[in-house]
C-alpha cells in the first residue's frame, strides 16, 4: 500500500536558460499506463520525459499522483529501478492510477483517455512543498494533466514557487482541452513544443495572423511573448523559432532500420530539447539531436527503451 500524504511569482519574460550547475527539472503531470492491444506500458508524456531526462544524466523530480492499486506499484518500481526519486509522487485512496487505451491504426495510434484518474487530483499544497524543496533549474508541464481544476491549481502553485524557465509541451487530446486552459498555459510558458497539426489548431483557436505555419508561429510567439517554439513535423523533421521570429531550418530525422510505432516520439524530442537548453547547445545541434532520438524511439515498442544501451549510444556520441 502506498504511504499516505497529508493533505509565486511569474518568471521574468527575459529570463535565459542558465542552469548554474543545477540539473534538477520538475516534471509536472500524468504518470499512467498505456494499455496496448497486446501489452501494458507505463507512460504519459511527463513520465516519459522524466525517464529520458534521468537516462541523460539530469535529475528529474516528477510531481504526479497515483492510485492505491497494482499500477501504482509498477510505476514506483520502474522509477526506483531507473534511479529516479519518488519525492514528488502523491498517492490517492479514491481515484485509480491513470490509464489510456491505445488503438493502433494505419501505422499511427489513437488514444482513449480514461477520465477521473489520480493525476487529475494532484494536491496543490504538497506539490508546492516539493517545488520549494528541490530548487529546480526548469519546470516542464503539459496540457492533459490540467483537465481538472485541482491539478490546474497544483500546477499554478508549482509555477509560483519557482522563478525558473517553463517548458510547455502541448499534447492536444480530444476532448480533454479547452481554449482558456491553453491560453493560460501559453501565458505561463517560456518555451513551447507542439506538432504541426497542433499549430494549426492553435492558429484557428486564437485566430493567429498568417497564411502559413511560419507566419502563424510568429504570431503565436508575439501573442504570448514566448522565447522559443519547437514544431515537430513527423517524417519531415522539426523546426524552431526564436523570439525575434527567426526560423531554424527543418531537419530530417535519421533513417530507421525498422519502423515500429510513433508512440512517445514527441516526448523523446521534448526531452532532448530540455537537455539541449540545460547544456547550452546551439539550436541547430539541439534540433538534429532531438530528431535523431525521436527517430530511435519510433524503432521500439512504446515510448521508453527497455534496453539502456539505446541511451548509451547517444550519450557517448553527444558527450553527456
Amino acid at each position: 500500500m502506498p504511504p499516505q500524504l497529508s493533505s509565486g511569482n511569474d518568471t521574468s519574460r527575459d529570463t535565459l536558460i542558465r542552469a548554474n550547475g543545477r540539473s534538477t527539472v520538475i516534471v509536472f503531470g500524468e504518470a499512467l499506463a498505456d494499455i496496448f492491444p497486446d501489452r501494458t506500458v507505463l507512460g504519459g508524456a511527463p513520465f516519459n520525459v522524466a525517464c529520458h531526462l534521468q537516462a541523460f544524466g539530469l535529475s528529474p523530480v516528477m510531481i504526479s499522483r497515483l492510485g492505491d492499486d497494482a499500477l501504482c506499484a509498477q510505476v514506483i518500481k520502474a522509477m526506483e529501478e531507473k534511479g529516479m526519486t519518488t519525492l514528488g509522487m502523491q498517492f490517492d485512496r479514491h481515484n485509480p492510477t491513470g490509464q489510456v487505451l491505445v488503438h493502433m491504426e494505419d501505422g499511427g495510434h489513437r488514444f482513449e483517455i480514461v477520465p477521473h484518474q489520480a493525476y487529475d487530483y494532484i494536491h496543490p499544497g504538497v506539490a508546492r512543498m516539493t517545488t520549494l524543496a528541490v530548487h529546480p533549474a526548469m519546470v516542464y508541464f503539459g496540457s492533459l494533466a490540467q483537465r481538472h481544476h485541482i491539478s490546474r491549481r497544483a500546477l499554478k502553485t508549482v509555477l509560483r514557487g519557482s522563478r525558473t524557465p517553463r517548458f510547455l509541451d502541448i499534447n492536444l487530446r480530444e476532448p480533454w482541452y479547452e481554449k482558456r486552459t491553453l491560453q493560460q498555459s501559453l501565458q505561463l510558458a517560456n518555451i513551447v513544443k507542439i506538432n504541426d497539426d497542433e499549430l494549426l489548431i492553435l492558429a484557428r483557436m486564437f485566430e493567429l495572423a498568417g497564411n502559413d505555419a511560419t507566419e502563424q508561429a510568429r504570431s503565436l510567439m508575439q501573442r504570448f511573448d514566448l522565447q522559443q517554439l519547437f514544431v515537430t513535423c513527423g517524417e519531415a523533421g522539426a523546426w524552431q523559432m526564436d523570439r525575434e521570429g527567426s526560423r531554424a531550418e527543418a531537419v530530417k530525422p535519421d533513417e530507421l532500420a525498422e519502423f515500429v510505432d510513433t508512440v512517445g516520439a514527441g516526448d523523446g524530442f521534448a526531452s532532448v530539447c530540455i537537455l539541449g537548453a540545460m547544456k547550452g547547445w546551439a539550436v541547430d545541434l539541439t534540433l538534429a539531436r532531438a530528431n535523431a532520438f525521436a527517430g530511435a524511439i519510433c524503432g521500439i515498442h512504446g515510448a521508453i527503451p527497455e534496453d539502456a544501451g539505446l541511451y548509451a549510444g547517444f550519450t557517448r556520441k553527444w558527450g553527456v
